[in-house]
């Protein structure tokens, strides 16, 4: 099934996170020990986390193939002092093409090509951020959503956009289907 593409406004979203420098491809060995650290965190601060989700801001390089900066981390209800790796931060807000990757996470480089696509073709440029929504884990890898937000470059009106790869650090294996509460992860990227 193709992956459709939108444009969305998007509105910064908060998070506790942990920030790795991540060779491209290796995002599968690094998200589970930073993630652990940011979900032993909020487990110790009282309201911090309702029902907020595993977010992967990914931070572009300027040269392809280096590695890239990942913030692993969870939507969180305020700001809060950092302790240790744990900082906050949260996504950049914008204009961004989001599309939703239904299905095992070893496919979600589909939802990146049809934004790389969709970007060539309406002449779009990155402003070199990305992130990941997870969405709720289910028994079944097949109806797993993920959501994948690229914030668009802003042109002055006019100008000709060049196209720049979304570039998806994957080729990785992601959240396991850990269905306890504070492993929840959302479908949704605004």
């Amino acid at each position: 099934m193709p992956v459709s593409v939108s444009v969305q406004t998007v509105h910064p979203r908060k998070l506790a996170a942990v920030r790795r420098e991540v060779a491209p491809g290796e995002v599968g060995s690094a998200w589970g020990p930073a993630v652990g650290k940011v979900w032993n965190f909020i487990r110790s601060q009282p309201g911090l986390w309702t029902d907020g989700h595993n977010i992967f801001l990914y931070h572009h390089p300027a040269q392809p193939g280096a590695p890239v900066l990942c913030d692993f981390g969870v939507e969180v209800t305020r700001r809060f002092e950092t302790a240790g790796e744990v900082y906050a931060t949260e996504t950049p807000g914008g204009e961004a093409a989001v599309a939703v990757h239904r299905g095992p996470y070893d496919r979600m480089n589909e939802a990146y090509n049809a934004i790389d696509r969709w970007m060539a073709a309406n002449r779009r440029e990155s402003a070199g951020h990305s992130w990941e929504v997870y969405g709720d884990p289910t028994p079944d890898p097949a109806r797993t959503e993920t959501t994948v937000v690229h914030l668009l470059k802003q042109e002055p009106a006019g100008t000709v956009q060049k196209t720049r790869r979304a570039m998806p650090p994957h080729d990785r294996s992601l959240p396991a289907d850990d269905t306890s509460a504070s492993a929840r992860h959302s479908s949704h990227a605004q």
